[in-house]
Order: structure tokens, then C-alpha cells, then sequence
């Protein structure tokens, strides 16, 4: 019986930890993109949330040219908290990620 509890207190635990993961700095930089009208999957189009949005944003560097839609108002604090708390955050997404 008590492994069974110490079990379930562990997936409960595990369970908040991953939302709070979801959460935070990072998760806002996305859910501005997202809310600019960035779409995950779109970079072919010119709106693709991490390669036009999200990975510039991160890196502090221009978007693809082909992008069509402006990179939302992010504040640096915010970028500086999301690069504390997810160093990779931002990193990999796109086609020129590598450094």
C-alpha cells in the first residue's frame, strides 16, 4: 500500500513539474508569437512560429526574408528569463540554427 502512495505522490509531483515547464518566460515568448498569427509547421509559408518567430527572437537576430508577418514586441528581461530558465529555448528550430 505504501509504495502504491509514494507511486501516486510521485506522478502528482512529476505531474506539476511539467506543467510548470509549460509555463513561465519561454511560454510566453510562444504565446506571443502565437498570438502575432505565427503557426507551428507554417515556415514554408513565411509564418512559422519557431523558425520566423521564436528562434529570431531568442537568437536577437533579423527573421528569414521570407517571413511575412513582423516579429512581436518582446521585452529582453523576458528573453533573459526564458534563456535562464531554457538555455536551448529558441535553438535548433530553424534552418541556419546551427552557430
Amino acid at each position: 500500500m505504501r509504495k502504491l502512495l509514494g507511486l501516486a505522490l510521485l506522478l502528482i509531483a512529476a505531474n506539476c513539474f511539467a506543467q510548470t515547464q509549460k509555463e513561465g518566460p519561454c511560454k510566453q515568448i510562444e504565446d506571443a508569437c502565437t498570438k502575432a498569427g505565427f503557426v507551428k509547421g507554417e515556415a514554408k509559408e513565411g509564418y512559422g512560429l519557431w523558425v520566423d518567430c521564436i528562434d529570431p527572437i531568442m537568437r536577437g537576430t533579423a527573421q528569414p526574408s521570407k517571413a511575412k508577418k513582423p516579429l512581436p514586441a518582446v521585452n529582453a528581461d523576458l528573453i533573459n528569463a526564458c534563456k535562464a530558465k531554457n538555455p536551448n529555448f529558441g535553438e535548433g528550430h530553424g534552418t541556419a540554427a546551427k552557430k
